[in-house]
């Protein structure tokens, strides 16, 4: 088997081998991954941090050996705390990185990285500083960065940078954590997820204090969230219908 790194900023994950194929994640810089097919322009790979698979573009890695990705499964990670930085290359080339990326591996691609990062696991009351970091970011079906997010990219990602691993869609990580019966039991950093006329769980959003919840519904906003599910303001109705809260830390 093979397997890679990515060396670049954000790199779109695809379903199918192709450019015009919908994006279903994204790779940030530093995140590693296991190469499960390989074409001339399009390899099919499983990402190390949530074992989720997609189509990526050959030109858009950098391989590594089996023993490297073992290796860099047992670091610890190193997440960059900012929106934007920057990490430079041996040849002084500056390489643009967001919020997020894995800098804790950026020695094995020689680059230079002196930015602030994160590498510890924080108390879950910092779950919603961090969330507050994405807010307006747009939405954007596949995203992970405050450039363009989903739902359960933010999700995912302010975990993340919290020290805590969720799974990468919605419905996957409704599967998680530990159900409560009512909204009352909830704590701020709590997700609530909500479900479609099929019962299919397709939305997912973090819970803040006094019946709020910030989550990624055309950008990151804070709306009302009720025992129906989730009322937005700006249009005066209920957007979300709740199916249920999980406590995942």
């Amino acid at each position: 088997m093979d397997y890679g790194i990515c060396n670049l900023s954000i790199v779109a994950l695809r379903a199918e081998p192709s450019d015009s194929s919908e994006m279903v994640t994204q790779v940030l810089y530093g995140e590693h991954f296991k190469i499960l097919e390989l074409r001339k322009k399009w390899c099919r790979i499983r990402l190390a941090f949530d074992n989720y698979e997609g189509w990526l573009d050959t030109k858009q890695y950098l391989n590594i050996s089996e023993e490297d990705y073992n290796h860099f499964q047992l670091l610890p990670a190193r997440l960059s705390a900012e929106i934007v930085d920057i990490v430079t290359s041996s040849e002084n080339q500056p390489l643009t990185i967001c919020l997020g990326s894995t800098v804790s591996i950026s020695g094995f691609m020689e680059h230079h990285f002196e930015g602030k990062f994160i590498s510890e696991t924080l108390p879950k009351k910092n779950l919603i500083n961090t969330a507050l970091q994405y807010l307006n970011a747009p939405y954007l079906w596949g995203g992970k960065t405050p450039f363009g997010i989903d739902c359960s990219g933010f999700t995912q990602m302010v975990y993340k940078m919290n020290g805590h691993k969720l799974l990468r869609d919605a419905s996957q990580q409704a599967t998680q954590g530990e159900a409560l019966s009512f909204i009352e039991e909830s704590e701020p950093g709590d997700l609530a997820f909500f479900d479609n006329e099929e019962g299919k769980i397709t939305h997912v959003g973090i819970i803040m204090e006094d019946n709020y919840i910030i989550h990624a519904h055309g950008k990151v906003r804070i709306d009302r969230l009720d025992h129906s599910g989730i009322f937005n303001y700006d249009v005066r109705n209920h957007t979300h219908k709740l199916r249920v809260i999980k406590r995942i830390i």
